[in-house]
């Protein structure tokens, strides 16, 4: 009987159970586990898809122009009506500058430019530079009568509709050399723009050395220069006329009174001292531009 009780009681003793440490170790493990699993995921998904940045504008250079610019001492002193700047006697060369041209970017600004400088549609050579702005740009191809050294109206150039798209105005006037479409500073006579077959062939070189922000935004950069910065300093150099603070405040109120006379007066501002033009321009032919390492 008494064996026959202890083999029963061993039979209903209970199984060992788990340490309870054990059990608690696990389950922070695991937490643990899913917790870093958790925060990692959406990192891992966020690198994955990366947001592309906006393209960057085309300036690769498809078409070289040359401007070659002169000095006139005897223009504006013994001229007469209707003589042409081409035949200066006593002549004065500052220079050349070739241009590198962007037509990618803005195609017809450039198509325009590039026959200005041919002779196609019509001609930048034996016109002035009208305004000089020292340390910032000079203009030229301002439009009006031959005899003033201005460019003859052409007729034959596309209509530029690059001038209300807002990819053409994405490049900065940040430095010397640039080459743009004047728009903002354009200073054509109402009368010429306001014909219906108007085209604006103006433009501004800036001549360094600083940027010239007020620029941007508001004229089409459309080329840069690509050999003579020393003639575009020489150029900036050159002494401009600047009215005394007075003679602007007399200006200032004639043209409050509509005195046209005021309008007149300014169109002299900021004008060479000297009689600075275009005395040739054309293309440049590169055959094999790996060979000319100036001209990429």
């Amino acid at each position: 009987m008494i064996s026959t009780t202890t083999t029963t009681t061993a039979t209903l003793t209970p199984p060992h159970s788990p340490p309870p440490h054990s059990t608690l170790h696990v389950t922070r493990r695991s937490l643990l586990t899913l917790t870093t699993t958790s925060l990692s995921l959406p990192t891992l998904t966020t690198n994955a898809t990366p947001t592309p940045g906006p393209k960057q504008p085309d300036t690769t250079i498809t078409d070289r122009v040359f401007l070659d610019f002169s000095v006139c001492p005897s223009y504006f002193q013994t001229r007469t009506l209707g003589s042409d700047l081409l035949l200066c006697p006593d002549s004065e060369p500052v220079g050349r500058v070739v241009l590198g041209l962007y037509g990618n970017l803005v195609p017809i600004t450039v198509a325009n430019f590039k026959a200005m400088c041919t002779g196609v549609a019509g001609f930048y050579k034996g016109t002035l530079i009208q305004k000089l702005f020292p340390g910032c740009y000079f203009m030229a191809g301002k439009q009006g009568r031959r005899d003033k050294g201005e460019v003859i109206p052409p007729v034959k150039l596309a209509r530029n509709t690059e001038s209300i798209d807002p990819n053409a105005f994405r490049l900065r006037h940040n430095k010397g050399g640039v080459l743009s479409l004047c728009l903002s500073e354009n200073d054509d006579d109402d009368d010429i723009k306001l014909n219906p077959d108007y085209h604006n062939v103006e433009f501004l070189i800036t001549t360094g050395p600083g940027p010239c922000p007020d620029l941007d935004g508001r004229n089409i950069i459309f080329g840069s220069v690509l050999e003579g910065m020393d003639v575009v300093s020489a150029i900036s150099s050159i002494p401009t006329y600047k009215p005394g603070e007075r003679i602007r405040q007399y200006n200032d109120l004639a043209e409050f009174f509509g005195d046209e006379r005021a309008r007149t007066a300014r169109a002299i501002w900021d004008r060479p001292q000297k009689t600075l033009y275009i005395s040739n321009c054309g293309e440049v032919k590169v055959t094999k531009p790996t060979l000319s390492p100036s001209l990429p």
